[in-house]
């Protein structure tokens, strides 16, 4: 029996609604895949683009490590008859640094999320803190304040985006690095019989190391900061025992430390010549 003109027609409309639902589906996944698409397409390219500024900013860091050392090697080399002259060029080399290797830094930082990429140029900062506060100190007998290293970066940045400010924790870890530096610099001027210069740096490390047991315990990234603290606190013993052996023991210390005082017998025999 031939089926009734009702039922085909609804057949008829039927298929023709499935055929355009599928239709309006397919077209709505197509859209979603190209959407899709588009999005992890961007999201790569930023992904991209980041390594490739992290890979700049990791070479801009060492740079400024390996620089920032020399200028650090440069005030070591000071003693009684130079000191004027080799601080005046430790100066000259810092600011080389600033101009010539912090300035690449902060033209790849400047106006970005800086902070993302800051374990790539953390190191390279607290280097270049560690020399600038070094040479500071040496010139000055004062400590450059966090304030005044972020002056001398505003000129290096484009005053229509937001500047790459040297954050509190990389300026606490370079102090803490300081601490080693100063050490060696006071056990140094002990041995060219400049007391009075040792004993100044005793009692600066001694007030740095006192601040910051009070800072470190509140740091959020404390890993470091406690590493850095234990050495700290050797380098302040190393430097009391050395300025105290020589309070104590001056008969036997001065002379072998090229001193031009005669005065001081050996164990009660003749000066050293």
């Amino acid at each position: 029996m031939a089926p009734k003109p009702q039922r085909i027609r609804h057949l008829v409309g039927t298929t023709w609604q499935s055929a355009m639902k599928k239709a309006r589906t397919m077209s709505t996944e197509t859209d979603t895949e190209l959407s899709m698409k588009d999005g992890f397409s961007k999201y790569a390219d930023y992904l991209n683009n980041l390594n490739d500024k992290r890979e700049r900013v990791v070479k801009a860091s060492r740079d400024i490590t390996m620089n920032s050392k020399k200028v650090i090697f440069q005030v070591h080399r000071m003693s009684k008859q130079n000191k004027e002259e080799v601080l005046d060029k430790a100066v000259k080399d810092l600011a080389a640094v600033t101009d010539q290797y912090l300035s690449r830094l902060v033209k790849e930082l400047q106006g970005t999320d800086f902070w993302k990429l800051r374990r790539a140029y953390s190191p390279g900062v607290q280097e270049y803190v560690e020399a600038a506060t070094l040479c500071n100190f040496c010139k000055t007998g004062t400590l450059l304040t966090l304030d005044e290293m972020n002056a001398t970066l505003l000129p290096l940045s484009d005053p229509s985006v937001e500047p790459l400010q040297i954050n509190i924790l990389d300026y606490i870890l370079g102090l803490a690095d300081l601490t080693g530096e100063l050490m060696r610099l006071a056990i140094g001027r002990i041995s060219e019989g400049e007391l009075d210069f040792a004993e100044k740096i005793c009692s600066f490390v001694r007030e740095i190391y006192r601040n910051l047991t009070l800072i470190a315990p509140e740091m959020d990234d404390s890993s470091d900061m406690k590493q850095k603290m234990e050495t700290m606190l050797q380098s302040v013993m190393k430097i009391e025992n050395a300025c105290f052996s020589v309070h104590v023991r001056g008969s036997e210390y001065i002379p072998l430390l090229g001193s031009a005082d005669t005065s001081y017998p050996l164990l009660g025999m003749p000066d050293i010549e």
